[in-house]
């Protein structure tokens, strides 16, 4: 299927690893061109590399900025042009018992998980309405939807993002500009590879192993296993489609069936 994005340009947020960086291969192997983003340059460098030889001939670009700090957010919207496609993938995640979490990490989950698609937006939502076309797409997670009580701070700011996209979507009536939402199950990202191989390590246990018996503990998972980035990319690459027009103030569902409430 030709998805007509060849010669659309593409940001995505938190790209260097997991989905984003999913997200971003999967843009350019439909002739897209991607900048990349990461905290560090070292690491925006090496995605770039990596997806240069992944997928030759790509354009790929990088800037780095950590979206904790909104100093670095706004050298990064200096340099940005006017893409057509934002991908919202930059977040921080971590289990935390909800009385530690002090009012600091609440700002820091707020201004990555949040504030980012909000400054991210209001850079590219005006030139995309001016030139009529466009494609915002938030990275979600079911957890905005069913809040873990185990990651309330998280699951609260991925609630937020969601009422965002909501919201942002009704600025764009009557226009070829979308504004969507992937709700994500539990995906074997870089993070939870590393982690569950740390588990593994000091348990003394294959990681694939541990990752199967994770996996298994999610009793409303309709597919049983993790979900690899590849298959939460191929659903934003959809959207980020001419072929998704009729899609719009959308929360689509790509979490292997672990919600049970309907939306």
């Amino acid at each position: 299927m030709d998805l007509q994005l060849t010669g659309k340009t593409a940001f995505v947020s938190g790209s260097t690893q997991g989905i984003g960086y999913a997200v971003a291969e999967a843009l350019l192997r439909e002739g897209v061109a991607v900048t990349v983003n990461g905290r560090g340059a070292e690491r925006v460098a090496a995605a770039v590399a990596r997806l240069e030889a992944a997928v030759p001939g790509a354009n790929v670009s990088g800037l780095a900025a950590d979206f904790s700090q909104p100093e670095q957010v706004d050298r990064l919207l200096d340099s940005l042009d006017q893409p057509d496609i934002v991908v919202n993938n930059v977040g921080v995640f971590e289990l935390a018992p909800f009385a530690d979490i002090t009012d600091d990490d609440w700002q820091r989950y707020l201004q990555v998980n949040l504030m980012s698609g909000v400054r991210l937006s209001r850079h590219a939502l005006p030139a995309m309405l001016d030139r009529g076309w466009g494609r915002i797409i938030f990275i979600g997670s079911e957890s905005g939807v069913n809040v873990p009580a185990d990651m309330v701070h998280y699951g609260v700011t991925k609630a937020a993002m969601l009422a965002l996209g909501n919201g942002l979507a009704k600025l764009t009536r009557g226009t070829a500009v979308t504004v969507n939402t992937i709700l994500g199950g539990p995906t074997y990202s870089d993070g939870v590879a590393a982690a569950v191989t740390r588990l593994a390590e000091a348990q003394s246990m294959p990681a694939a192993t541990l990752k199967d018996a994770v996996a298994a503990q999610n009793r409303t998972s309709l597919l049983q296993r993790f979900i690899d980035p590849a298959e939460l990319a191929a659903l934003a690459t959809y959207l980020a489609s001419p072929l998704s027009a009729a899609t719009n103030g959308a929360a689509l569902r790509a979490d292997g069936g672990t919600l049970t409430t309907l939306l």
